[in-house]
C-alpha cells in the first residue's frame, strides 16, 4: 500500500515553517509554534483526523501572530496536496458535526481541486486567551488555497469562544478524516467524472 505522507517547507521574509503529514496515521501530533491556542487546535485536528502531524515554525511573532497562523494553514494544505498525490482511491468528500458543551459546528470539505472557503462563524469576544479569533479564518483560507479544496466551516450554536473554536477544529479533523479515507468500494478509481481532480 503507497504510502500518503509529505514534508514541506515554507520560508519567507515573515516565517519558516515545516509540516510533516501521515494521512494514515494514529492521532500523534509533535507542535512547536510558538502560538499555543494553534498547537492545541492541531492536536485536535491530529487526534481526530487519524492523523500524524509535525508542524515546527518561527515567525515575527514579535509583530502578531497573523503571519505565523495564514503561513502553517498554507503550508499544511501543501502538504495535503503531496500526500493525496492524484487523490485517486480517496473518498473525496467528508462532512463532521462536532458538539462541546453549548457548542455546535459542522464542517464539509471536498477535495475538489479548487478553492473555496464559507466560514459562517461568529464569536462573543475578540481574543481566546491571546489568540485573536480572526486568524482562525485566516488559517483556513490558507489550507484551502493550497489544498487546494473547498470548506463549507458553520457554527450552528455556541456562546463560548473556546467552545465554538474547539469544535471548528475537531469538525475539521472528522471530516478530512473521512474526505482522505480509502473507498473500499472503487478502489484505485478517480473520485469525479472528470477523471481527474
Amino acid at each position: 500500500m503507497t504510502e500518503r505522507t509529505a514534508s514541506v517547507q515554507r520560508d519567507t521574509l515573515e516565517t519558516q515553517i515545516s509540516v510533516t503529514l501521515n494521512l494514515d496515521g494514529s492521532g500523534q501530533a509533535k507542535l512547536d509554534t510558538g502560538i499555543p491556542f494553534l498547537e492545541h487546535m492541531l492536536e485536535q485536528v491530529a487526534r481526530h483526523g487519524a492523523l500524524d502531524l509535525e508542524v515546527t515554525a518561527s515567525g515575527d511573532l514579535h509583530i502578531d501572530d497573523h503571519h505565523s497562523v495564514e503561513d502553517i494553514g498554507i503550508t499544511l494544505g501543501q502538504a495535503f496536496r503531496q500526500a493525496l498525490g492524484d487523490k485517486q482511491g480517496i473518498l473525496r468528500y467528508g462532512h463532521a458535526y462536532v458538539p462541546l458543551d453549548e457548542a455546535l459546528s459542522r464542517v464539509v470539505i471536498d477535495f475538489s481541486g479548487r478553492p473555496g472557503i464559507h466560514y459562517r462563524v461568529e464569536f462573543a469576544r475578540p481574543r481566546i486567551g491571546q489568540f485573536d479569533v480572526d486568524l482562525i479564518h485566516e488559517f483556513f483560507q490558507g489550507f484551502v488555497n493550497h489544498a487546494p479544496a473547498t470548506l463549507h466551516l458553520d457554527n450552528l450554536t455556541g456562546k463560548n469562544a473556546h467552545h465554538v473554536a474547539e469544535t471548528l477544529f475537531k469538525a475539521f479533523g472528522r471530516a478530512l478524516r473521512v474526505a482522505v479515507s480509502r473507498d473500499e468500494r472503487m478502489p484505485g478509481a478517480i473520485p469525479s467524472t472528470k477523471g481527474s481532480l
